[in-house]
């Protein structure tokens, strides 16, 4: 049996890789939190830290390092997600339709 790369497979298919999918459902929910009221839940615990001390080691990946991550690597500041036509339209890449 043959085999073929996932690359070709989802360039056939027209579907975007994984990873830009996540990254795209990641900055999606940032920018719903961002929109909340100050004094949202949501928006507290985004910006909350837990008691006590981390372990030693190094640090665990958080979720607010990724999109931290996905901001820097796309030139957006978090005032963007603010104005929610142009939040979408500029983190809207992956399976454009």
């Amino acid at each position: 049996m043959d085999k073929i790369r996932n690359e070709y497979v989802r360039g056939t298919l027209k579907v975007a890789p994984i990873v830009e999918k996540v990254r795209e459902s990641r900055l999606r929910w940032y920018g719903h939190v961002q929109r909340r009221p100050e004094e949202h839940v949501t928006r507290k615990v985004m910006t909350q830290s837990p008691p006590g001390q981390r372990r030693r080691g190094r640090p665990k990946k958080r979720w607010l390092d990724c999109v931290n991550e996905d901001l820097k690597s796309l030139n957006l500041s978090p005032q963007t997600a603010s104005d929610r036509r142009r939040w979408r339209d500029v983190t809207r890449h992956a399976d454009p339709v």
